[in-house]
Parts: structure tokens; sequence; C-alpha cells
């Protein structure tokens, strides 16, 4: 196997004279982008840091992007990308955490930062791109310092998203790097030399376990510092290619299509990961993107572990139910589903979920005793809840954290959240606990409509009663006129939307 640097290297030599990056329509080649590279690793070897130091970065998708990608991996130096918008605790937290040597920070977030060095001890260095760093970069050093790097060296420490409790590091190897990014890749299309990939997610996330395979095979990373909807449905129909996308940036594109005949001839591939995605809006995504839609499960310890092709997804043997599934199970990956004693149970049986992948993590950085209660026997434990069937599909039902305890009874919200889901007026659902004074919890139900759309609360309880029974139905319905609050890489807040339920009680339930 080929450690990351110099699967990239070799292709930034085989490709050199080919467009390897595009950001705010500005295009660099594989041998401008790699001499970028090169003199930013130079750059940052010169202030004192060795190979195995760990590197923060706060940035949006642009060219520079690009030089901290490529840098890092040159000088065997360990990625720890942060996550904007995140609370200023949050990044001195990963910063501490992982005991970064050095901060790189986009211009337009250096606000973000400030006073950061003062809260975390190893932070030697903050450096800012602003007006000056391009200056600074040329007058690195072009020469490739040529780091040894062993596969089993660490590459990246990417961080659970945070949005409950304490953001955690998972780290990852060049040799579990690299099994990772052919999983991506290989139930896909094959990429070839001038395919695009268009990032409208930050490359810090989703979108980028995708930057790497586009590379080596003479791809064009298109690097978009934000995701907007119209802009998104604009380069997809230029470019086409492949893209990463989250269901809420689909179900905002959907909303946006309308009014314009769209095409997509040069499109590849349309991966969707990160959360659920509700069946109304993957059928009214097929209808528009056509036979080029894949969906994937994983999480930051593992992913992908689960695929779905188009044919997979729509047309499924009978007996599966793929629109209500989360993928079927990866080649290379193992899934099982556990009881409360660990015991794998057997299909159709609702349990823990249970991953083991080439790619996985190799630790949660800094915490053996959670390493360990993660990793267990080489399995990654997910504290995701769901089912296998007879034919490898994998269905979600909820997180172990997202249950509703109602009465005695358990009810997961995305079983909810199906059935609204349905209702045409609906054009984003979620559903959370709030308490009630006879049953502990209850479910309620945030729902954005389609504009000029009208819905009664009484409507979407009487389906709920109908679909699902009683027991299940929500108690509350809140109309929001705002989009369901997400973060900075797209997923619904579900903490934010449950505080405002429990704001005015005495239990820590809102937060958990």
């Amino acid at each position: 196997m080929i450690n990351v640097r110099d699967a990239m290297r070799r292709a930034a030599g085989w490709f050199q004279d080919r467009p390897a990056i595009i950001s705010d329509d500005h295009v660099i080649t594989f041998g401008e982008a790699w001499d970028r590279g090169i003199r930013l690793a130079n750059g940052l070897l010169a202030l004192g840091l060795k190979p195995g130091d760990r590197v923060a970065v706060l940035e949006e998708n642009c060219l520079e992007a690009s030089d901290f990608f490529l840098g890092t991996a040159i000088a065997n130096l360990v990625r720890v990308p942060l996550y904007k918008r995140n609370s200023r605790e949050a990044h001195a937290q990963m910063l501490r955490h992982t005991g970064c040597r050095a901060l790189v920070v986009s211009g337009s977030v250096a606000d973000e930062v400030v006073g950061l060095q003062e809260d975390c001890p190893d932070l030697a260095h903050v450096i800012i791109r602003d007006a000056g760093y391009g200056q600074w970069l040329a007058g690195q050093s072009p020469i490739d310092p040529d780091i040894q790097i062993d596969l089993d060296d660490f590459y990246i420490i990417r961080h659970s998203g945070g949005t409950t409790g304490l953001p955690k590091g998972m780290a990852f190897s060049h040799r579990a790097w690299m099994n990772t990014e052919r999983d991506w890749t290989y139930r896909l299309p094959a990429i070839e030399p001038g395919d695009h990939c268009v990032h409208v997610g930050p490359i810090s996330h989703g979108s980028g376990y995708l930057f790497v395979p586009v590379w080596m095979n003479g791809g064009v990373n298109i690097l978009e510092p934000k995701f907007e909807a119209s802009r998104a449905l604009d380069l997809l129909s230029r470019y086409g290619g492949y893209f990463f996308a989250v269901p809420t940036m689909i179900s905002d594109m959907l909303a946006e299509a309308p009014g314009k005949s769209w095409s997509f001839p040069k499109l590849k591939a349309i991966i969707i990961g990160g959360s659920p995605i509700l069946p109304k809006t993957a059928v009214d995504a097929r209808g528009l993107f056509g036979e080029h839609l894949h969906q994937m499960y994983g999480q930051t310890e593992a992913t992908p572990v689960v695929w779905m092709t188009p044919n997979e997804w729509f047309n499924g043997p009978e007996g599966s139910e793929p629109l209500l599934a989360a993928g079927r199970v990866m080649p290379f990956a193992h899934v099982e589903v556990r009881d409360d004693d660990n015991l794998p149970v057997e299909n159709g049986v609702v349990g823990e979920i249970a991953l083991r992948a080439d790619g996985q993590m190799q630790c949660i950085w800094n915490e053996p005793e959670l390493t360990r209660q993660r990793l267990v026997d080489g399995w990654v434990l997910t504290g995701d809840v769901g089912k296998l069937d007879d034919y490898g599909y994998l269905y979600l039902v909820d997180r172990k954290d997202d249950m509703i305890i109602s009465g005695g009874f358990n009810i997961w919200p995305a079983e909810l959240e199906v059935v609204i889901a349905d209702l045409p007026e609906v054009r984003e659902v979620a559903v959370v606990r709030a308490p009630h004074p006879r049953w502990g919890e209850t479910p309620a139900a945030i729902i954005v409509l389609h504009e000029g759309a009208e819905l009664t609360a009484q409507t979407v309880i009487d389906l709920c009663a109908e679909r699902l029974g009683p027991l299940k139905r929500p108690t509350q319905v809140v109309f929001r006129h705002e989009s369901l609050p997400r973060t900075p890489v797209g997923k619904v807040q579900r903490r934010l939307l449950r505080e405002q339920f429990w704001a005015d009680t005495n239990t820590a339930l809102a937060g958990s």
C-alpha cells in the first residue's frame, strides 16, 4: 500500500500540466498546486515543527485550503481540522486535546481564534492567511523535503461534530486513510482525468473524503467557500462530476430547482450521507438528478461501511425496503447489530450497530478509556440503533440518545419524521422529545412548510396516529418559517430544537 503523500506526489507528476484546483474561478494546475504545497510544508518545518506534530486549520474552502491539504501531507504533519462557527471553547478544546503546535487560519475567520494561544499551552504558532500570505508562501523553499513516512504514522485527527458534549478526536493513520479512500470510491463510477468534484461542504468534513481520490486520478477539485443551492445547481450543470451532500443540501436544491429547466449532462455521482434522508426527498432528487444518487452510512470513526448505488436504492430486491435503508453492507466492511450484552442479534431485530472496516480509526486521541469503550475487540460501537435485513440492507432507527421514552414506551424520532415528511406541504421536519406532565416525555414535531403551503397541527397528529398508532403521535407541533438550525456541515441540530421545550424545567434531559 502507498501512503497519502506518495500517492498525491505521483499524481502531481503524471498530471502536472492539467487543471487540479478551481477556486473562485481561479484555476491552477497539478504542478502549481504541488509547488504551493511543498512551499507550505517547508514554511511549517522552518518554524521548528517536526513530523508527527499536530497542526490545526480553521478555514473555508478556498485555493489556500488545498495548500494546507497538500502541505501537511508533504511534511508528514498530522492535520487537525477545526469547524467554522464552532464556539471559541470548542476550538480551544480541540487544540488542547490534540496538543497542536501550530494553527493556520483563513483571514475571514481570524476573529474566531483571537487569544486562543493563551488557553492552549502547546500552541506555539498561529499563521493567519491574510494579504501577506502569498508573499510569505513564495519565499519558502520549493525543494521537496522528501520526509520518510510510515504507513502507520498518523495522518489526520478528525473530531466528532460536537453537537452534544465535547468533541472527541478520531485518529487515522496513512494506512487507514488510504483504505477509507478506496471504500469511498469503490462503488462509484470510475474517476477519470478531467472529471470534476464540486465541494460545497468543507473539505475538512464529508466532502473532503473525495479530495484525494479525485486528485490521484487526475480530476479537478472545485472548492466553494459555502453552500448556496442555486450556485450548487449551476456548478453541477456546468461541470457535473462528483458531489457530496448532506440531506438538507438536497432539500434546499429541490426547493430552488422549480422555475428553471435543469440538465446535468456531465454528472457522474451525488453521494448523500451525514444523516438519514427522507424517502420523499430521495424520490424527488432522483427526478431532478436522474440515476446518479448514491447513499452511504458510517461515522467519523469508520466510514463508509454501507452504500447504495442508484440501482440498489431505487430497485432493490423484493423483501427489502431500500427507500427506508441507509445502504447495503460494503464488501470490505463488517456490520453487526448487537443487544445490550454486546451479542449479535438475528436479522430484523433492532439493536446497537457495530462496525469494523480497514479504514477505521486507530484510537480516540488522548482518551484511552473512551477508546476501550468504543473500540471493543476491533469493532466500533456506534451508539446508533438499527437492524439488518436478509439482503444486507441496514436500517437506522435512531441515535440511542435521541430515543423518546413516553410512559415506558420507546419512540424513535425517525419513525415520525418519515411519516410527517410524506405530507406534500412539508419541506423539513425534526422530531425531538419534550416534557409531559403524565408520561415524562412526549414527541414534539418542528416543521418547516414549503412557501405558501398551509397545514394544521391536528392533521399532523392524526396522520401519525393513523400510521403509527396513538402512542407515537406527537402531542406538540411547532411550525417554523426559517430553516431548521444546522451544524457547519449541514446536519440538523436536534439539541438546539430540544432545548426550547426543556428550558423552563429542572432536568438535565435537554442537553443529553
